[in-house]
Order: C-alpha cells, then sequence, then structure tokens
C-alpha cells in the first residue's frame, strides 16, 4: 500500500465513523436531532451542509433496513418504514389506538385553514365542536393559540405545532397531501404519529 492510498483509507475510516456517530446520536435520542444540536455534538467541526450531506448519506445506508432517517421540523429521527408497522401493532397490541375520525378531522381543518377560532372549525366541519377534542390537541401540543381574531370577544386563533409536524413526520406545512386527499392521508400518517 502507497502513501497515498493510506490517505484514501483513513479518510474512508473517517467518514464512516463520522456516519456511525450520526447514526448512533439520532438512535438514542427521545426526539428529533436538529442540525444545530449535531453540529455541537461534533463541536462545530462540520458545517451545516456537511452535515446534510453526511445525513443523506446516512438515509441512503438505511434504504434496505426496517427502519428510516426521516427529517421533520424539528430535526431527523429514525422511524419503522410503513410497511412493517402491522408486525409492530400486532407486537405491541398496547400501543395507543388510531386517532378518531372526529379527532382527524378537526385536526385537519387546522393544520389547512389556520389559522382558524374554534367557531371556523365548528363552521367548515359543520358540527359543533367537542371541546375534549380541541383539548386533547392541546395537550398533545399539536395546536396552540396564536393571536386573537377583531371580533366581539376576541377569539383566540388556532394553529398547528412543529410538535404536530414531527407526529406526522413533515418537515413544513408545504409537505400536506393536497386537501382532497386530506382525510385518508391524516389516517394513514396517523398509523406511525408518536402520542409522545
Amino acid at each position: 500500500m502507497t502513501i497515498g492510498q493510506n490517505n484514501v483509507f483513513h479518510a474512508d475510516e473517517l467518514h464512516h465513523d463520522v456516519l456511525m456517530q450520526l447514526e448512533a446520536i439520532i438512535f438514542a435520542s427521545d426526539a428529533p436531532v436538529s442540525i444545530a444540536r449535531l453540529r455541537e455534538a461534533f463541536q462545530h467541526q462540520y458545517s451545516k451542509s456537511q452535515l446534510q450531506q453526511y445525513l443523506q448519506q446516512l438515509a441512503v445506508l438505511q434504504h434496505n433496513r426496517a427502519v428510516e432517517l426521516i427529517e421533520t421540523a424539528q430535526g431527523f429521527r429514525f422511524q419503522v418504514r410503513a410497511k412493517y408497522r402491522p408486525i409492530i401493532t400486532q407486537t405491541w397490541p398496547e400501543r395507543p389506538t388510531k386517532l378518531s375520525p372526529s379527532l382527524l378531522e378537526t385536526l385537519a381543518v387546522v393544520a389547512y385553514y389556520q389559522p382558524v377560532t374554534r367557531a371556523d372549525i365548528e363552521q367548515i366541519r359543520g358540527v359543533s365542536n367537542n371541546s375534549q377534542l380541541l383539548k386533547t390537541l392541546f395537550e398533545w401540543n399539536w395546536i396552540k393559540e396564536s393571536g386573537f381574531r377583531e371580533l366581539p370577544g376576541r377569539p383566540a386563533l388556532l394553529v398547528t405545532t412543529l410538535q404536530f409536524l414531527n407526529a406526522f413526520g413533515l418537515a413544513s406545512l408545504e409537505q400536506l397531501p393536497p386537501l382532497q386527499d386530506a382525510k385518508e392521508a391524516f389516517k394513514a400518517l396517523d398509523a406511525h404519529a408518536p402520542r409522545s
């Protein structure tokens, strides 16, 4: 082996080690890991763009695996691929049940029409709001109040949160499916949405 080959081998080894460190950090985290947090972990040794390239390579390494690397609004996380979710549900049946259709519909109204008031939700859905639905969405931190509409009584405006995007594996609201497909898309997304 020549000296040049030795340097290439060392660079490949270092590159592989960075990928394995990234995998370990993201795997060990109970929440998505942001690029800023990854830069801190590597003591700012790598730029944002370098880390993004490493993360893309790490995602490619996951192609033939049961787990995939995804980017959400709050950072990067691993999740079980959709085709393996039935075995997970079968193995751990005590996992939280699926969201009710009325809760999904309420959430979809907020996500697609935000900012909305409680009255807007009732008007769009055509039914009175069940206060428990909104309470649940607030408890899960999927929606929040963001200002007030300048009307009598100053009703609160409701919007989705970063936690909502994270729960559904979305990096931004632009990744929401087309509105006509929203109900089915939310049901599909709900199959793997964590409740924490």
